[in-house]
């Protein structure tokens, strides 16, 4: 069992406390000030504390921290009269693993310790992650080993040297624009521009403008001349996200520039050229998409040059130990997360799960999941409660919660655990830091 410490002005609280723990096999020690709570802490060094905020001499809070500090390997759990939501949050913030209201529950005080027992015996018999992979510390490393992903590998190999347009077929999630990004890091022309234009993600009235760029008066509210995407990319490389949602007319102005290699400005002219390299990608069957008469086969054909299958997850399920250790390595360099252990189960829990997002729907859980780990040790729980949500959503109510309000919650809970880092947040949550700025803003959320 646990050495206990009980630190709180209340006699009858420190007696209640210690008979129950005692009974319940754990040695407790007792201090009925911060002063003496502080000295039992630096001699005793238990592996649990339970803390009142409120002490005659020091506040809990300061406590909190000045133990926090120490590293020493304890659970606090911080005890208090005053249910408000501000105290609540800075405890976490601090340091805190848990935190109980008064009048005590003793079974919420069990719940609580049992907890920590068992993540302090879970974290002392697992191991930490030793081997860092080689791609750990770099940003465009594609992880793998399964023969699917060796494939892959082998035909990004062919068409690094020459500049050949090529088609990466393969689901959401699955690491497309990353791939394309590797491709013309290792080509010759890697120094020259490696633009990105998500087809999906314009209006149709936009898009030609945003493709091929426009001239001075082109179009209402155009006041200046602008490049487009392939004149941005120069001689270097232009990934086509999503091409199977290119309209018809502009699948019609992209195929004679890829015929002549020339083009011209919305509004204007002159014939501009560009030898740029296209790489493209789709998550469904292009073919079929031509078959049934939505998409041009001749640009089809200019644009599968060389061709790429990128698996989904679950036909390459013995990478994900590798894919964890990589996101878990990179994570924690990335938002200051400090988990450097798995508990036996997670990578099992993982490797059942049905990954619809594939990749980035992994690296998001872990993510997620290392936000909520109060520990060095990511724990299958922890998995388990982003893998599995229908089961940790309360049943009560559940229809009465609106939408805005579990935005609102998720993003609060996020800036408070990444102390207000909003570029951490904004990874975190998956938006742009402008979006995450004005989310702030609508919902009016204060930095406590």
């Amino acid at each position: 069992m646990a050495k206990i410490l009980v630190i709180d002005d209340e006699p009858s609280i420190l007696e209640s406390l210690n008979m129950f723990l005692v009974e319940k096999g754990h040695e407790v020690v007792t201090a009925d000030t911060g002063q003496k709570g502080l000295q039992s802490y630096l001699t005793e060094i238990p592996q649990i504390v339970i803390l009142d905020i409120r002490l005659p001499d020091l506040n809990g809070l300061d406590i909190l921290e000045t133990m926090v500090e120490k590293n020493f390997p304890s659970k606090i759990i911080m005890i208090t009269a005053y249910q408000d939501m501000e105290t609540t949050i800075i405890a976490i913030k601090r340091g805190a693993f848990d935190y109980i209201h008064k009048p005590l529950d003793i079974d919420e005080i069990e719940k609580a310790v049992d907890h920590a027992v068992n993540i302090l015996e879970i974290d002392k018999k697992t191991p930490t992650l030793e081997s860092v992979h080689p791609g750990a510390s770099n940003p465009w490393a594609i992880i793998g080993k399964s023969e699917k992903m060796r494939n892959v590998f082998k035909k990004m190999g062919l068409v690094c040297t020459s500049k050949v347009n090529v088609l990466l077929q393969g689901e959401t999630g699955t690491g497309k624009e990353l791939i394309a990004r590797v491709i013309h890091l290792n080509s010759s022309f890697k120094d020259e521009p490696f633009i990105v234009f998500d087809s999906s993600a314009v209006v149709g009235t936009l898009l030609e403008s945003e493709l091929f760029g426009h001239e001075k008066g082109a179009f209402t509210g155009a006041d200046s001349a602008k490049k487009g995407k392939i004149e941005l990319a120069g001689n270097g490389t232009l990934f086509l996200d999503e091409i199977a949602e290119l309209p018809f007319n502009i699948q019609g102005k992209l195929l004679g520039f890829l015929q002549r290699r020339e083009y011209t400005r919305v509004g204007g002219t002159e014939l501009l050229k560009s030898n740029c390299r296209i790489i493209t990608a789709c998550n469904c069957d292009l073919e079929q998409k031509v078959r049934s008469g939505d998409f041009k086969e001749d640009l089809y054909f200019r644009l599968r040059v060389f061709m790429i299958e990128v698996p989904p997850l679950r036909d390459r399920l013995s990478d994900i130990p590798l894919l964890v250790e990589h996101f878990l390595h990179k994570i924690n360099m990335e938002l200051g997360t400090k988990a450097t252990k798995l508990q036996d189960g997670v990578i099992q829990t993982l490797v059942d799960h049905d990954w619809k997002g594939n990749v980035r729907e992994l690296e998001n859980s872990i993510v997620q999941a290392l936000v909520e780990c109060r520990g060095s040790v990511l724990l299958e729980e922890d998995i388990a409660k982003i893998l599995d949500t229908k089961k940790t959503l309360p049943q009560q109510g559940l229809f009465s919660y609106s939408l805005a309000n579990v935005e609102k919650d998720h993003i609060m809970k996020t800036l408070f655990h990444l102390k207000w880092n909003k570029t951490k947040a904004a990874k975190v949550l998956g938006i742009s830091l402008p979006t995450l700025r004005s989310k702030i803003k609508k919902y009016n959320i204060k930095k406590l």
